[in-house]
């Protein structure tokens, strides 16, 4: 029997190149990037190669890049991480009611038990945002601005960079969650987005699952979520998911 998939919005085959690039750290590069023999060594030549071909791809800094364990987690780190780093200089949040639930939740955690005001903008009838009411709704305390670039569920795309220049004339950060954009969409760089902060998760153009990333334009370094080690730069703590991660940069 043949089968026809058409949810490639939840997630996509591992490519057979994507398989045979992460091999290496499977095999003979399988130890922790952080240890300091020649075993981990390897491993941490492979992690640095990686990161510099993503930034190549994405023409940024190779230390603008988080790697994470996913879009999810991408998302989190970049509300997160910002908001409670910016609450001394304001507590509202932009956002639209179509958001994934990986921003939608932050958002909720945020107004619920760290003080933050969210604004849920509305869409339009095909589930545009209106670069225009997220003009009219940034206040003097606004800090950051969350909207998505593509929609996993309705397809629509997002005026990002429009909505990511009026954000920085305002000065308040812009985050957009770009998962359902890469390997679907054009891109010449991250910086087409216009955005501050941007999400991207591996198995959504044909990478393994548990592999996201974040870039963070420097100098901004949001507050790590997670705890108890110096990983990427004091940023994410836990090692590496080293196969993942090289197959996200060969995806």
């Amino acid at each position: 029997m043949r089968t026809i998939y058409l949810d490639y919005n939840a997630t996509t085959p591992l490519d057979v190149s994507v398989r045979k690039a992460m091999q290496p750290a499977f095999e003979e590069a399988w130890g922790n990037p952080f240890s300091v023999h020649h075993v981990g060594q390897s491993a941490r030549a492979l992690l640095d190669e990686a990161r510099e071909r993503v930034a190549a791809t994405l023409k940024c800094n190779p230390s603008e890049l988080i790697f994470t364990s996913g879009g999810s987690e991408s998302t989190n780190l970049a509300l997160l991480g910002m908001a409670r780093q910016l609450r001394s200089q304001g507590r509202h949040i932009i956002t639209s009611a179509v958001e994934h639930d990986a921003v939608l939740h932050p958002c909720e955690y945020l107004a619920n038990y760290d003080g933050f005001e969210v604004t849920f903008l509305p869409v339009d009838g095909v589930g545009r945002v209106s670069p225009d009411a997220v003009r009219e709704a940034i206040r003097p305390d606004t800090v950051l601005v969350s909207i998505m670039a593509a929609n996993n569920e309705l397809g629509t795309i997002q005026p990002v960079a429009e909505i990511g220049a009026l954000c920085a004339e305002n000065g308040v950060l812009f985050h957009t969650d770009a998962v359902q954009w890469f390997g679907k969409l054009p891109l010449v760089g991250v910086a087409d987005f216009h955005a501050d902060l941007v999400s991207l998760c591996a198995h959504k153009f044909h990478g393994p699952k548990g592999a996201g990333l974040l870039y963070v334009k420097s100098p901004l370094n949001p507050d790590p979520i997670l705890h108890g080690g110096a990983h990427e730069n004091e940023r994410r703590a836990g090692t590496e998911n080293l196969p993942a991660i090289l197959g996200l940069a060969e995806a």
